[in-house]
């Protein structure tokens, strides 16, 4: 499913109605008419709610009038309309629904001001909920004058509220939030998800999403042009599941060399590959310190161990990498629990320098190049899985600037070093070298806990094992892995949910994805 900017949802609208020849009157009231339908599957007992309905000058607001005029058919309580303006201040489609309304007995309140806001305001928040419709995709620079006092009230109130496309404040192009801006209990979005509502932080502030069809085709949102951002759905994934041939064995299945561990972390390695085995590569060994060989190996009868030569703090030495790279296996998954010495460091940028098969680098693999991001270019594909923090390090941003615009930071690192980007976070990002980028719709708050990383660097790499296909491995595997968690937390709960429970899991979230 693609999701769009604001010039994106713009052309969209103006094609469906120049093209197809579909009146803009007719998509308005299309939007309204789906708006009221999620209120009714959101709320219970909407027939007996006492409801406002904000309504600024332009396109948004005329949505508005379409549900204040629905609503007043379908509730015994009031309905208040409050437009931030005049009447005869609107035009276009909006105008005709605001005659509709009227038309139809409804009455406008009409707020000019900030005084005359402080005059309605205790009448327009004495309500169960509030219907906000002042501004949509159009937004392109924080709220000022009525309108930002308005939604700052509104904002902090404690009265659920519906918003019309997407929460007043938030801007269609960006994730990041400036204030003020509504935090929503239901967002009614048209076409296409936007990004501030499956981009954190922004989505944050949209509540529960309902993508609704107002009748665009097809076609007019598939060939809408600009930036690639699709969201990674089941549909979107369960094809990319390569079928197994009737006579499959164990190494036509792949095999994944998972070069993991030091000494007190060995752990990383038994999780990455365990997660590789439940995610069906046909063989995994770890490649770890040889001191280490034997702990990852009690982890699971099913795990091989290749010994490596190691320094004296018990991490892998440099002379290693020429073992790892004569080792003939599909794909290697490099770097959970390796350690950051000057040595392991070294030996992680000779397998990256000499590479000749698909690479999955996380944690310590990715620490190696902090300050040597360019060092990444590699003969073979590579798959990098950074945290925010990971990210920030190899791009020399801060944090926070990361998580501000997850998008263009992954994107751009992707396109600039000619990596597959999965950049993880609520709503991960897997951002392809040819600048298509993907957000997760799977995964929960209870995976935010240690070794989560170690089992996504295990469910891709054994993906990549099976199918070759680096870029949809990538995709397969993030939506695998946070379907597993989704199962364990429905099962267990979301708090204390550990790596393992997802691995044990990950059998049955493939099953699930084929099955749909």
């Amino acid at each position: 499913m693609r999701i769009f900017n604001r010039a994106q949802m713009q052309e969209a609208d103006r094609r469906a109605i120049e093209e197809h020849g579909i009146p803009a009157t007719v998509l308005m009231e299309r939007a309204g008419e789906r708006v009221v339908e999620a209120m009714a599957a959101h709320f219970a007992s909407l027939a007996s709610l006492r409801i406002a309905v904000l309504c600024g000058r332009g396109n948004n607001g005329g949505d508005g009038f379409v549900v204040a005029r629905l609503l007043r058919g379908r509730v015994k309580a009031p309905v208040g309309l409050y437009l931030l303006g005049r009447l005869a201040d609107l035009s276009g489609a909006a105008r005709e629904a605001a005659r509709k309304y009227t038309d139809d007995g409804g009455l406008v309140t009409e707020i000019t001001g900030i005084d005359a806001w402080a005059a309605e305001r205790a009448a327009v928040l004495d309500v169960d909920v509030i219907v906000d419709a002042i501004v949509g995709t159009g937004l392109s620079a924080p709220l000022t004058g009525l309108p930002a006092a308005v939604v700052d009230v509104v904002s902090r109130l404690p009265v659920p509220v519906v918003s019309v496309d997407l929460p007043s404040g938030l801007n269609a192009d960006s994730a990041a939030v400036t204030q003020p801006a509504i935090r929503a209990a239901l967002t009614v979005t048209f076409a296409a998800p936007k990004i501030p509502l499956v981009c954190m932080p922004a989505a944050e502030y949209a509540g529960t999403v309902v993508v609704a069809d107002i009748g665009i085709p097809p076609g007019v949102i598939g060939q809408v042009t600009g930036p690639r951002v699709e969201q990674i759905t089941g549909d979107d994934c369960r094809h990319l599941i390569p079928p197994r041939r009737r006579d499959a064995h164990k190494g036509s299945n792949g095999h994944v060399l998972v070069v993991a561990g030091s000494r007190g972390k060995t752990g990383a390695a038994a999780l990455t590959a365990c997660a590789a085995l439940r995610s069906g590569a046909g063989l995994v060994t770890v490649a770890t310190p040889a001191s280490c060989a034997s702990i990852v190996a009690s982890f699971a009868p099913e795990i091989m161990t290749l010994a490596l030569a190691e320094t004296v703090d018990g991490q892998v030495a440099l002379e290693a990498a020429e073992a790892v790279l004569a080792f003939d296996a599909s794909v290697l998954a490099v770097g959970p629990g390796l350690g950051r010495s000057a040595q392991t460091t070294a030996f992680i940028q000779e397998l990256v320098k000499r590479g000749r098969r698909p690479m999955v680098l996380d944690a310590d693999g990715l620490n190696a190049f902090e300050g040597h991001a360019e060092r990444l270019s590699s003969p073979a594909p590579v798959v990098i899985t950074p945290h925010p923090g990971e990210m920030a390090r190899l791009t020399g941003q801060s944090t926070t600037a990361v998580q501000a615009d997850r998008l263009r930071a992954a994107g751009q690192f992707a396109i600039d070093r000619r990596v597959c980007v999965v950049l993880k976070g609520q709503g991960t990002i897997v951002a392809e070298s040819d600048g298509r980028l993907f957000v997760n719709t799977t995964g929960n708050p209870g995976m935010a806990t240690a070794g989560m990383g170690d089992v996504l660097t295990g469910v891709i790499a054994a993906w990549l094992a099976q199918s070759g296909d680096v870029e949809a491995s990538a995709r397969l595997g993030v939506y695998l892995h946070g379907l597993a968690g989704d199962l364990a937390a429905a099962e267990l709960g979301e708090r204390g949910l550990i790596a393992r429970d997802v691995i044990e899991r990950l059998p049955r979230a493939c099953r699930t994805l084929s099955s749909q």
